[in-house]
């Protein structure tokens, strides 16, 4: 059975937890983070700028990607262009588009020529990989993040779609697949096979992850029959 030693695909923590990026960032088997503004909610985060420039005193060499806020592109260049100023490992995320829908590829198109590394978010279909891919600089590093865990939760394999997406990107060599919103780790070796670059997981699936990837199924279902055992004799069942 395969462990996470034998992929391919590079892992990059998914999270807003200082003291687990800040662990994660030590693992050798971890090779970049990411954040977002939902999980930096969800720690409690409420000073961006303060929290980005903390963990960036010692995620110096990974990269790490931050995202815009602003729902209005002028305002989405300036954040990027300070974000991008804080530290040489620092990727900007950029949504696909804004929240009435509008394309932010005029806005990736800009920013890739003046050199800034960007980690394009949000998408989904392959319609948006085929733009993003048309809006890169050749010569400038990208991340392409397709939510391939949200296409599978509406029902569809979201394998071909990386797959796809991957070909579309062939002409690219500075940018990077990377198959997004893992549910389960399963996923990270789906990402794996599909010739991803990267694979983003959240630090509670990294934990079982790290813990149970590659187990010998027998000595698990033996782990799961004594849970079992354990679980009914703590209950005090009788019959």
């Amino acid at each position: 059975m395969r462990t996470l030693n034998d992929l391919k695909v590079k892992i990059f923590a998914d999270g807003a937890d200082k003291a687990g990026m800040l662990q994660l960032n030590a693992n050798p088997l971890i090779q970049g983070l990411t954040t977002n503004p939902t999980l930096m909610r969800k720690a409690g985060l409420t000073d961006f700028e303060a929290f980005a420039r903390d963990v960036l005193q010692t995620i110096t060499v990974k990269p790490l990607s931050l995202e815009v806020f602003s729902d209005e592109f002028p305002e989405m260049k300036r954040q990027a262009l300070k974000i991008n100023s804080w530290g040489p490992n620092v990727y900007v995320k950029i949504p696909i588009t804004n929240t009435r829908g509008e394309s932010a590829l005029p806005l990736v198109r800009e920013l890739a020529a003046e050199g800034v590394k960007l980690n394009v978010t949000a998408i989904l279909t392959l319609a948006q990989v085929e733009g993003v891919a048309a809006a890169l600089h050749a010569r400038v590093p990208a991340v392409v993040s397709v939510f391939a865990g949200r296409i599978a939760d509406t029902g569809v394999d979201p394998v071909p779609v990386m797959q796809r997406s991957k070909t579309i990107l062939a002409g690219l060599p500075q940018a990077e697949l990377l198959w997004a919103s893992v549910r389960e780790i399963l996923n990270i070796f789906q990402a794996d096979d599909s010739g991803c670059a990267i694979v983003t997981v959240q630090h509670d699936i990294l934990a079982k992850a790290i813990k149970m990837a590659g187990m010998d199924l027998a000595a698990l279902s033996l782990d799961t029959v004594k849970m079992f055992a354990n679980d009914a004799k703590a209950a005090g069942f009788s019959l």
